[in-house]
Formats: structure tokens, C-alpha cells, sequence
């Protein structure tokens, strides 16, 4: 039987949804198999879908049962049919926890204008023999006040329930918010909010053994809204389209002051309210952009329109991105409609939905209720699960990793974001001037600690190494002192002489430019025969291993060999168990031909050489991928209907299906990842999210670490 966590919250806007879904994300990324079950919906409208049931199928495989409106549950209840609401309850978390280990059951939030809500979270929770989760957000409470708060909520479950329910701990959440929590005002600071250590400063978890399980700061782009939602607030209409549903809006400037005196509060993620007969305004607004300062967009009040021609003018500005509305209300009624505008997620915001998920899963101590709740099987890899594992392991890496495309600006926020998480220590090489301005109009804020190497005044002392090193192939000072001009280049040096632990390249580079320095300085080790790939595929239900995609065009059969037993040591690297399919148009003896024979051949050879590894080929992606085709086309196959590591016979195959399973199914994949080399360097696809950044830099870290400890040269 699987465990049960009922979450409640202890008073109105604590953010009990979030904390219920970022409890499924962290336990998810320790490995548990973990479920979600909402019994009763805080709302009378039937037809209306709850946002938690709704988050939760939009961004993760789980499909809970709809919930109980409160209206039905509160008619049964009045009714004398409570035994039968709990029956239905009941049934209903059985269809949620087949198969997990642990449920998260979100409860009701109590309401004074509903009293007996709380009575009613106490029948559910003592029904399902669950342990209970308080969730609490401090405000302006000092620590004192927040122990006698917790406790009072503590007594309720403790006291008032037959059997006793027990309080297993407490999630605080929305730590440091501010007392005005809407949009701000760009030229406004607010006022500093005072810090708490609540872990020695609350008595009721030093002295009454409640244990703190969660501590989730507030962020305020967390509650950024699309330029879309805004749109909707007014009831805008809209000019100019632009990012209508990708730029979000982190603050206002509310703008009828003359350029000079405005220019400072045109920043990233701005939108600037200003009449629609301003159109020195939109003027200066257009110059920002065209700038590459991202402005979210603009609103003209007044139902006033700028003039044709203004409008053509800014053509070149609009589409960059910015979004311009208009609307009949004034400048004054307009800010006050946005000041108080609901930052709730609108449930179709799935991007917003997974930011605030993985910034909730951040502050739980999932791996201290993994123990407590003694889940000990053997942990299934989710996509989570990979994703926690890596950050994890680069943390403990602690590498550093040179980005020789330091101004580039996708690269630079996520070195900055893996400063800021430790995920490893990143140099930056480019212009300091120039990354700094670029980090400027991008609003990305360097933190301390990230390091930045200016080539024009290193270059120089790294001729006679480049020197050293190819002078087997005549190289000469002015020869090296021409490649050296080359970023990527230079940084690969950097690597080969062991003062980087790593690279990562080609936001802006093609896949050559980051491959042919890396075979020129750094060189295969000595138990590889060439250098390949792979992706890490992050599928709904587990991550697969998908090599070579990217590198080789038609290797031969021993180099196929040596691209399965690559990608099988890869998969171990990061906590996938190896089992390799070796993939063809055909399955087992059923075809002939020199494509099959090679795969056929291939096997073989790395069965030999590898004979810890679990290889089996040839077999057709559908065999290798799924149980019901393995038992009929092969059944005695230790590999069919399992595989983790899928092996394709060339790249034209490799590449196809990777892009096709990625782009049809909607599949994050992280790399290419390369294999091979005497210390990593790994390349970006050129269309790379800050995400994928973030995590190839996290893979890179991880392969330093391994480098170092397996002695690979």
C-alpha cells in the first residue's frame, strides 16, 4: 500500500497548489513513484476543471480523477450521506495511487466562511490513514509569532481526530514576500523585507521535534504574467502582436514624463503605459528595442492611436517582439487595473505552471521524506529524476567549465544560472565590455564568482603552447597566433592544458567548429577508437540514450561497436542501467543485407569486447522500445521491449529519429553530448534554449568528474 501525504494549508493564500505540486516534482526527482489525488475541489461550479488536477496532467504523466466539487460534497454532507462521499473518496484515490509509492492528497483550503472544511480535511485525512504536511506562509509574522500559529494548527489535527493524526512536519512557503506583491513600479524600490533563519529561530522545530520539510523563498518572476494575460485583464485591443504569448511582464512604468526622464525604467520585461498621443514615448520605446532591450510591450491609454506613419516608422522595433495595446480607460484607471490584477497562473500557462513547480521542488527536503517514508525500491528515472540527478552530481563535480561564446546571450544567462545554483564555475571568454552590456539590456544579473577572460589580452601567452602541441603538423607562432583568434579555439587549448575541466560550444558555432579543435588539442583516450554522441531523450514515463546523432555520418562496424559501448558507459554515468539495442530495419535473422550485416557484425564485436554489458542487435526500434511487439518479434531477447540505450546504425538514422520523436511527441532532449575525448567538450544546438545550456554545462561537469576519477587520458 502506498503512503499518504496529506497536504492543508493553516490559512487563506499560502499557495497550497504549488506547494501540492512541487511536493510531486521533488519526490519524483529522488526516485519515487509518487502520485496526486485532489478528493474535493474548492469549488461549487461543476463544470469548471480544477487548476491542480488540471497543472498536474499538463506537466507530468499522472491523469488524477477529477475531484468532488465542494458544493456535491457539502449537499452529502447535509444529507447524512457522509459515509458514502468518503466511500467515493476512497475509490477515487485508489485509481490515483496504483502503481506509487506515495500520494500526495492536496486538501481544502479553510475559509471562516466555511467552518467546517477543516472537519472535513480530518475525515479525509484520518480515512486514508495519511500523515499530514502543514502548509504555512509566514507574511509579516516574526518567528515567535509563527510557532504559536504552527502549533495552534498542529493541536487541531493532533487533538480534535480520533485515532490521533499525525503532523509529519511543515512546508514554509512564500518566505520574504513583500506586503505588495502586484506588478511593481520599475522606478520604484520596494521596501527591504526582514529575514528569518525560521529553522533556529522557531522553537517548534528545535524544541517540539516538528520537522521543517520545506522552505521555498518568494520570487517575483514567478508571478510574471503573459503580455497575453494583461491583454485579457483590460480587455485590451491589440496593434501590434508581437510576443504576445511568450514575453511576460515583470514590472510597469507608467510613463508621461519627457525621454530623459524615462529612459532609465525601459528595461527588460517592462511594460510602458503611456496616452496614446505620446508618441515621443513610443519612439523612445522603439529605440530600446532595436537596442535589444526586451520590453514586454506597450499599453496607450486614452483610446488614442499613434499615426500611420509613427506606426510604420517602428516597423523594424515592433518585430522584434514588442507587443502594443490600446485601451478607452485612462492612464490612472489602467495602472490601477494592472496594480490589481491576479497573479494567480492562468492554467493554459504551462511554461509559468513548470516554473513554479521546479522553484517549489527546490525547497523540499525530498530526499529526508524519501528516508522517513522508508521508499526504498529500486528508483525509476523519470525525466525529473534525471534532471535532479544531474544537478546534483555537477554540484559535487564542482568544475569548471569555459563557454567561449561569452556574449552570447542564451549562454550568458545560464552561466549565470549555473553560478548561481553551483552547478559549476564558468569562464566566460569574450570582450568584459561587451558581456557586460549584453548581461545589461538582457536584465541578466552576474553573480559573483563568474569569471570572464578577456582573449585579447590572454592570447598571446598561449601561442607557444598551441605551438608545442602541433608541432608534429609544422606549426609555427604566427600560424598559432592566426588560430588563436578563434574563441573556440583558444578555449579548447585551455581545456587541453588542464587549466579548464571542461567546454561547451556552439550556440552561434556549427557543430565542426566545436569538434575540429577538440581532435586537434585534446585527442580520443586511449579506449576509444573515434568520438561520437549522444542525446539524452527525456520521455514522459523515463529518460532513453539515442547515439550516434549527431557525429559520425556511416561509421563501420567497429566503430559502431565503439559508439554502443560509449553510449552504454554514458547511460551508467548518469544512474541509467544499461540495456543497448543495437537498431536495424530488421529484427534478429529475419533480414539480410550489408546495412543489417553491419549491425549484426557490430554486436558481436562489442559483446566481445564488453562482455559486462547487456547488447542485443540487430532489432527494429519498435522491438527494442516496446513490450508488446518484443514478445512477438523477439521474445528471447534480454534487450527487446526494454532498451535504455538505442545504438542506430548511422547518423542519416540517428539524426532522423531523434528530431522526429523530439518534435512529434514534444520530448526534451539534452545534448548532443559527446563521447570519446580526453576531457569533455560538448556542443549546443544553435536553436539551445537557456535550459538546454544550463544542463549540457551540468553534463560537462559530470564528465570532467568522471575523466578525473577513471583516469580516462
Amino acid at each position: 500500500m502506498p503512503k499518504n501525504l496529506f497536504i492543508v494549508s493553516t490559512e487563506l493564500q499560502s499557495g497550497l497548489t504549488s506547494v501540492s505540486m512541487g511536493l510531486v516534482r521533488a519526490l519524483d526527482g529522488v526516485g519515487v513513484r509518487v502520485g496526486f489525488f485532489k478528493p474535493v475541489a474548492q469549488t461549487s461550479n461543476r463544470d469548471r476543471v480544477d487548476h491542480s488536477v488540471n497543472y498536474i496532467r499538463a506537466r507530468t504523466t499522472l491523469d488524477p480523477p477529477d475531484p468532488i466539487p465542494l458544493k456535491d460534497a457539502q449537499d452529502r454532507i447535509n444529507q447524512g450521506h457522509s459515509g458514502q462521499l468518503m466511500e467515493d473518496i476512497i475509490e477515487g484515490h485508489y485509481n490515483a495511487s496504483k502503481g506509487c509509492d506515495v500520494v500526495v492528497v492536496e486538501g481544502l483550503v479553510p475559509d471562516r466562511q466555511e467552518s467546517y472544511v477543516q472537519r472535513l480535511n480530518m475525515e479525509i485525512a484520518r480515512n486514508l490513514d495519511a500523515q499530514i504536511i502543514l502548509v504555512s506562509a509566514p507574511g509579516e509574522r516574526t518567528p515567535k509569532e509563527m510557532t504559536e500559529h504552527l502549533a495552534f494548527s498542529q493541536r487541531i489535527f493532533s487533538e480534535s481526530s480520533q485515532p490521533e493524526l499525525e503532523v509529519l512536519g511543515v512546508i514554509l512557503n512564500r518566505l520574504n514576500e513583500p506586503a505588495n506583491r502586484s506588478l511593481p513600479l520599475s522606478a520604484v524600490n520596494p521596501p527591504p523585507v526582514q529575514e528569518f533563519d525560521w529553522q533556529e529561530e522557531c522553537d517548534i522545530f528545535c524544541e517540539n521535534g516538528l520537522q521543517l520539510i520545506g522552505a521555498i523563498p518568494w520570487r517575483r518572476e514567478l508571478i510574471a504574467p503573459r503580455v497575453r494575460d494583461v491583454a485579457h485583464e483590460l480587455g485590451a485591443d491589440m496593434i501590434f502582436k508581437g510576443s504576445l504569448d511568450t514575453r511576460r511582464v515583470h514590472q510597469l512604468s507608467i510613463v508621461a514624463r519627457t525621454i530623459p526622464n524615462m529612459v532609465d525604467s525601459l528595461l527588460p520585461g517592462t511594460l510602458v503605459v503611456t496616452p496614446g498621443d505620446r508618441e515621443d514615448i513610443v519612439l523612445a520605446a522603439a529605440l530600446a528595442a532595436l537596442s535589444g532591450v526586451p520590453l514586454a510591450g506597450l499599453v496607450l491609454t486614452g483610446g488614442l492611436i499613434p499615426d500611420e506613419r509613427t506606426q510604420h516608422f517602428c516597423q523594424a522595433a515592433l518585430d522584434t517582439g514588442v507587443t502594443v495595446l490600446t485601451t478607452t480607460m485612462d492612464t490612472y484607471y489602467t495602472t490601477h487595473c494592472l496594480a490589481g490584477m491576479d497573479t494567480s497562473v492562468p492554467m493554459e500557462d504551462t511554461e509559468r505552471v513548470e516554473k513554479v513547480m521546479q522553484a517549489t521542488a527546490e525547497g523540499i527536503d525530498a530526499e529526508w521524506l524519501r528516508q522517513h517514508l522508508s521508499v526504498d525500491r529500486e528508483p525509476r528515472l523519470s525525466p525529473p529524476a534525471f534532471r535532479y540527478l544531474l544537478t546534483q552530481r555537477a554540484r559535487e563535480a564542482n568544475k569548471r567549465i569555459v563557454l567561449p561564446e561569452g556574449n552570447e546571450p542564451r549562454t550568458l544567462a545560464a552561466a549565470a544560472r549555473c553560478q548561481e545554483r553551483g552547478l559549476a564555475r564558468c569562464a566566460l571568454i569574450g570582450s568584459p565590455k561587451d558581456i557586460h552590456t549584453v548581461a545589461e539590456s538582457k536584465g541578466i544579473s552576474l553573480p559573483e564568482g563568474i569569471e570572464i577572460i578577456d582573449p585579447d589580452e590572454v592570447r598571446e601567452s598561449y601561442i607557444d603552447a598551441m605551438v608545442e602541441l602541433r608541432r608534429h603538423k609544422g606549426m609555427k607562432p604566427d600560424m598559432a597566433e592566426a588560430l588563436l583568434e578563434d574563441n573556440v579555439m583558444l578555449a579548447t587549448l585551455m581545456v587541453a592544458l588542464d587549466e579548464m575541466d571542461g567546454l561547451v560550444s556552439g550556440a552561434v558555432h556549427t557543430t565542426a567548429n566545436t569538434i575540429r579543435p577538440a581532435l586537434q588539442l585534446i585527442k580520443t583516450h586511449e579506449q576509444a577508437r573515434i568520438v561520437s554522441s549522444v542525446f539524452f531523450m527525456c520521455l514522459p514515463d523515463q529518460v532513453r540514450v539515442y547515439g550516434d546523432c549527431a557525429v559520425n555520418p556511416d561509421p563501420n562496424a567497429e566503430e559502431l561497436a565503439d559508439i554502443a559501448i560509449q553510449s552504454a558507459d554514458s547511460a551508467t554515468t548518469f544512474g541509467i542501467t544499461p540495456k543497448v539495442a543495437m537498431v536495424s530495419y530488421s529484427t534478429g535473422d529475419s533480414g539480410t543485407g550489408d546495412d543489417v550485416e553491419k549491425v549484426r557484425k557490430a554486436t558481436a564485436i562489442a559483446r566481445k569486447r564488453r562482455p559486462d554489458l547487456i547488447i542485443d542487435g540487430p532489432l527494429q526500434y519498435d522491438a527494442a522500445a516496446t513490450e508488446s511487439v518484443a514478445k512477438s518479434k523477439a521474445p528471447n531477447s534480454p534487450v527487446a521491449g526494454k532498451a535504455t540505450v538505442f545504438v542506430f546504425p548511422d547518423l542519416n538514422t540517428g539524426n532522423t529519429t531523434y528530431k522526429a520523436v523530439q518534435r512529434s511527441a514534444n520530448v526534451v532532449s539534452i545534448g548532443p553530448m559527446l563521447q570519446g575525448l580526453r576531457k569533455p567538450v560538448n556542443d549546443l544546438s544553435r536553436g539551445a534554449l537557456v535550459d538546454d545550456i544550463v544542463f549540457t554545462i551540468a553534463l560537462t561537469a559530470i564528465q570532467a568528474r568522471q575523466v578525473e576519477t577513471q583516469g580516462l587520458t
